[in-house]
């Protein structure tokens, strides 16, 4: 018996990386999966080896950045699954730069598909999961802000530290509903991580060697597991803080 038996759990960007492995964890200890993304192939995916893990999942291709379109797959959520118990905020578009190199438009859509769509996504379920008698939410965010070296994570720990702030207030607000909000910091292997390691070799191995475990995580061992069980009841007074899953390297004051 896992510890999510009968929990539906709406996971944004869980085609690929952090969300996949989150939504392979939960899936694990038993709960149901809305599979949400941009790109089709990816979901598809990722519901066919929650199919082997035998719970059922849902592919929902959403822009998070929309309001409309969000709304419109969490109520295809709750359709298919049956509620919501679950929300991680996973989805992310902005990538590390200089601050000379950040072009309005591109910061405006990485604050839409981050602290806004975080935000709506948190209004959008909540009557949802108030009704259930309380849940979880997981917003994930980064310890970017807290760097030796903030160089070039201005734009981007800027959307994650946004999100810390909701994840607050929010937990502040809504802990008589039931309802726990938890950020979660996390390394783990990526397509992102992947990308940047290639193009900033020094820096990547830098940045591993400062890690006092001495490795990357696991989307799935590492991160996913751990996000089930702050999910679970077995972490059921614990709300409104971060929570970094980085081998031990963030220093938070």
């Amino acid at each position: 018996m896992g510890k999510l038996d009968g929990k539906v759990a709406f996971i944004t960007g869980a085609g690929q990386g952090v969300g996949r492995g989150v939504a392979l964890a939960l899936a694990k200890e038993g709960a149901a999966i809305a599979v949400v993304g941009r790109t089709e192939s990816k979901l598809h995916s990722t519901c066919a080896a929650l199919t082997e893990v035998g719970v059922r999942s849902e592919p929902i291709a959403c822009d998070v950045g929309d309001r409309a379109d969000l709304a419109a797959a969490i109520e295809r959520a709750v359709a298919t699954l049956g509620s919501i118990d679950i929300l991680v905020n996973n989805a992310n578009e902005c990538k590390p730069g200089p601050m000379l190199s950040i072009v309005d438009e591109e910061y405006q859509r990485s604050i839409a598909v981050g602290p806004l769509a975080t935000l709506r996504a948190m209004q959008l379920c909540h009557p949802h999961l108030k009704a259930r008698g309380g849940g979880a939410i997981i917003n994930m965010v980064s310890s970017a802000a807290v760097r030796w070296d903030a160089s070039n994570y201005g734009a981007y720990s800027s959307i994650k530290e946004a999100m810390r702030a909701l994840t607050r207030s929010a937990a502040c607000e809504w802990g008589r509903d039931g309802i726990r909000v938890l950020a979660v910091a996390p390394h783990a292997t990526t397509p992102a991580l992947e990308w940047w390691a290639e193009h900033n070799p020094e820096e990547a191995a830098e940045f591993v060697a400062s890690i006092p475990l001495g490795r990357i995580g696991d989307p799935e061992q590492d991160i996913g597991r751990a996000v089930a069980f702050l999910v679970s009841d077995d972490a059921g007074y614990l709300s409104g803080a971060t929570v970094p899953l980085d081998g031990g390297q963030s220093r938070w004051g």
